[in-house]
């Protein structure tokens, strides 16, 4: 493919993945390689090419473009070279005049209220940075130093006891020791929300919202001697958490509920959970430097719907936890009413319980919890708070 040919099929690309962001439709990673599937001209150059062109405009425009080739043509506003492809055989369409034009941002205006007051307009660029590949190695297994040397680009995390830093290019689905179960992909600030948790040996755990079972596998790892429950509503998400329980060697039991319905479906844990890690859905707003296409998702009326779903969750696993135990909030996200506002709303609610200091390395202090941020943490944005049920 030309560079014009390749430009062209960036803003084809863009087009699909404004429509999917506007509808609700599949993320890009997952548009390009379909894109792909049915161009079987193009070469390995090539589609790195263009996808680093889509990822480049998508990371370029806080809101979501009117079109591909406005996403381009506001990439072009720092790449005047761009310009120079429009016309060219197999390319864009010569440009016009008054073209739309994408407009450059880091944060949609109408969420940066949102965000906490110490996190600077200095540390929006970090929220679009491409993120590092962390591993969590299997503790019930192995032992971090043990596995460094199998991963000579490695270093350690250095807020995680668990954890394996590569850079953000690296594959590691077919290495020995991932193959082996004794690594897991997971971002360091995923790990200290499972480290929050301090999951003890002979403890009842529930993980309400377990998806994929990430923090499951973690809690799995530090306790292997727990009894854990991993639920959720999604049946293909948490379909994925069995074959990734098989290869880690993990004791997890899995339940997929039903809303809104949860509460009777858990009869048997009824206030007889040591610990409940709620890990609820949320906008994502951490994780921009993964899925910078997130911005664009993201409508008034869905976080709304998100905010709602949080209360409804963290109001389901306060009638699960026995007295004396413990509830861990996590989401990853950097907006306050997701985080610090969902804390200070179910204290209201539940006035008894008693919040207590999250033990992990790195974050801020916001409200009873703390919030790792990519800009201070070098991590996935994560807001964690622990409480615990009066005896």
């Amino acid at each position: 493919m030309t560079p014009a040919a390749r430009l062209q099929a960036a803003i084809e690309v863009l087009d699909e993945v404004i429509s999917s962001a506007r509808d609700g439709g599949p993320p890009a990673d997952s548009i390009v390689t379909r894109y792909f599937k049915h161009r079987r001209y193009a070469g390995s150059k090539d589609r790195r090419a263009v996808r680093e062109l889509v990822f480049r405009a998508i990371r370029q425009s806080a809101e979501r473009p009117e079109s591909g080739r406005a996403a381009v043509l506001g990439l072009a506003a720092d790449e005047p070279q761009l310009l120079e492809l429009f016309g060219q055989a197999r390319g864009p369409d010569r440009l016009g005049d008054h073209e739309q034009v994408a407009a450059a941002g880091l944060v949609p205006e109408r969420l940066e209220s949102e965000l906490p007051l110490f996190v600077q307009e200095s540390e929006w660029p970090a929220l679009l940075e491409r993120a590092p590949l962390d591993l969590r190695i299997n503790i019930a297994r192995t032992m971090r130093d043990e596995l460094l040397s199998q991963f000579p680009q490695g270093k350690p995390t250095p807020l995680s006891p668990w954890g394996i830093r590569l850079p953000s290019d690296s594959r590691v689905d077919d290495h020995p020791e991932f193959e082996a179960g004794l690594v897991e992909i997971q971002d360091e600030g995923s790990q200290l929300v499972a480290l929050a948790c301090e999951a003890k040996d002979g403890e009842r755990i529930l993980d309400l919202c377990a998806g994929a079972g990430g923090k499951a596998l973690a809690l799995a790892a530090a306790a292997p001697g727990a009894a854990i429950l991993a639920t959720d509503s999604n049946r293909a998400r948490l379909s994925k958490l069995a074959p990734r329980r098989e290869r880690a060697g993990a004791a997890i039991e899995t339940r997929l509920l039903s809303p809104p319905g949860e509460l009777d479906q858990l009869a048997d844990w009824r206030e007889a959970a040591d610990l409940v890690l709620v890990d609820a859905p949320c906008s994502g707003s951490g994780t921009w430097r993964r899925n910078p296409e997130g911005r664009w998702r993201l409508t008034p009326q869905r976080l709304d719907r998100l905010i709602a779903a949080q209360k409804h969750l963290l109001d389901i696993a306060a009638e699960t936890v026995r007295p004396g135990g413990r509830l861990v909030y996590a989401v990853c996200s950097l907006l306050s009413r997701e985080g610090a506002g969902q804390m200070k709303g179910f204290l209201e609610r539940h006035s008894s319980w008693i919040s207590e200091e999250a033990p992990i390395a790195g974050g801020r202090s916001d409200g009873v919890g703390r919030l790792l941020t990519p800009g201070h943490d070098q991590t996935d944005g994560f807001f964690v708070a622990r409480l615990r049920r009066p005896c």
